[in-house]
This record gives structure tokens, sequence and C-alpha cells, in this order.
């Protein structure tokens, strides 16, 4: 059997006998070669493929990266660097982590939005199916007001929080939610240092689930407003549906009671 010349001592195998060796089809060995990301390194006089350990070698490399999420064509940039140079190595694992990060993310808030489905209907707080449907209907609405790169970034935001944090933070919002429906309903002011200092705790609290980014986040405010405004009635019966102490009426009028104490703040 002839060989072109190598410096690669050692077993030779055939393509057939590294697809069996190594679990990769003889047709993605075939395209590696013709693309040059895992070429033969010998050919028989014939002119049939011998693969090297240094081929062995490659493959595996190739092999683990595509594993981690990177193109082919990003491998071959990888594996033409020199050895010592990780750097762009580095800078593509970073991005192939923000966008596994970012998949994670939209998972966790569908995951969200379904099982809170489930549990409004074990919960049987919308045995109509008209009521379902208009549920449906809302968080189509929410998407078409964020649209898919602010709901990315809040859905990252999240899950960077973590699931205990969110629940923490949840809790923590409808315990201020019924003080400030208390409030509202015995006709406290809104110039009592009881209600100022949970408008405070209120604002914080927007504040924690902030990015950081201050175009970002204005732009996040500027949509919740306006889903806000043009949905506050079905906004407010939904939500009224799944806390059984608050009525459909009630976080319009909470929120006109927050602007007052704000505006009352701002005088002084």
């Amino acid at each position: 059997m002839s060989m072109t010349a190598n410096d690669d001592s050692g077993r030779r195998w055939t393509i057939g006998e590294l697809a069996k060796a190594t679990g990769v089809t003889v047709r993605t060995l075939y395209h590696y070669d013709e693309i040059g990301l895992v070429p033969a390194s010998e050919r028989t006089a014939s002119g049939h493929r011998r693969y090297t350990e240094t081929d062995l070698r490659r493959l595996y490399r190739v092999r683990a990266l595509r594993g981690l999420g990177l193109s082919l064509e990003e491998i071959a940039g990888v594996l033409r660097q020199p050895g010592d140079d990780l750097s762009g190595l580095r800078a593509l694992l970073g991005t192939q982590l923000a966008e596994l990060e970012l998949r994670a993310a939209r998972m966790e808030q569908l995951k969200g939005q379904i099982g809170g489905l489930l549990w409004l209907l074990d919960k049987s707080v919308m045995p109509d199916p008209e009521q379902f449907m208009a549920t449906l209907e809302l968080i189509s609405v929410y998407d078409s007001y964020f649209g898919q790169e602010l709901r990315d970034q809040l859905a990252l935001r999240r899950a960077r929080l973590g699931e205990e944090r969110m629940e923490n933070l949840r809790e923590e919002w409808l315990a201020m939610l019924r003080q400030a429906r208390q409030y509202m309903l015995d006709g406290t002011p809104v110039d009592d240092p009881g209600v100022r200092d949970l408008a405070r705790r209120w604002e914080a609290m927007g504040s924690a689930l902030q990015s950081g980014d201050r175009r970002l986040d204005e732009r996040i405010t500027a949509a919740g407003r306006a889903l806000w405004r043009a949905n506050s009635a079905e906004l407010s019966e939904e939500i009224s549906r799944q806390i059984d102490w608050l009525d459909a009426g009630d976080l319009p009028a909470l929120f006109e009671y927050f602007e007052r104490v704000r505006k009352a703040r701002d005088r002084d």
C-alpha cells in the first residue's frame, strides 16, 4: 500500500474504521474532508483515504466544539489558530454562553406562562372558556407591546435573579398591594408617613427588576405604561381573577392613589 509522505507514525484508519471508532458517520467524514475541516492526511495509490492519529485528534476536537454548539465555520476558525492562542475560542464560547442563557431564559418564561395557565385551570378560577381565551389574548397583547428584544431582556433579568428571589419579590409585591389597598379603602391621606414609605418601597421593587441600562429600562417602562393605558380594564380583570381579595376596579384606583402620593411628595 502506497501512502503520501507524512510525519505521523502509528496506526492508519480507513474512513469506515474511523467512523466506527468515533461514532461519526461516513457521510459526515466525507463532508469534513471536502470542506477541509478534517481532511485525510494520506491517500493510497488507488486514492482511498487513510486517517492518522493526528487526524483522529483533530476529529475529536471538532466533535467537542460541535457539542458546544459552535458552527463548522466557527470551528474551522478555531482550528486555524495557533495552539497557544485561545483568545478567539474564548470569545466564541462567551458568545455561545450568552446565547444559551438567553435560550434558557426564554424557556423559563414559557414555562412560567404555561404553569400559570395550568394553575388557573386547576383552581377553577376560569370555568368559562371565553375567559381562558381572553387570557391567551392578553399574552399576545403583552408580546406585541414589548417585542422580542424587551421580552428577552426581562427574561434574562428574571433568570439572573433566580426563581427563589422572584418568588420573594412576588410575595413582597402582593403584601404591599394588600397594604396599599387597605390604606386606600380607609381613606388614608397621601401625605401619611406610612403611605409614603409604602410608595417608596413599591418604587424600589421596580428598580430591582431593572437591567441597569438606562435606555433599555426606559423603553421597558414606556412599553409597560403603554400596555396599561390601552388595556387597563382587561389586565385588572385578569389579575383580580388570580388574587381572591382584589376587585377588578382596585388596580386602576391603586395606581391613581400612588400617583397622588408621588405628586404630594414632589411638592414637598
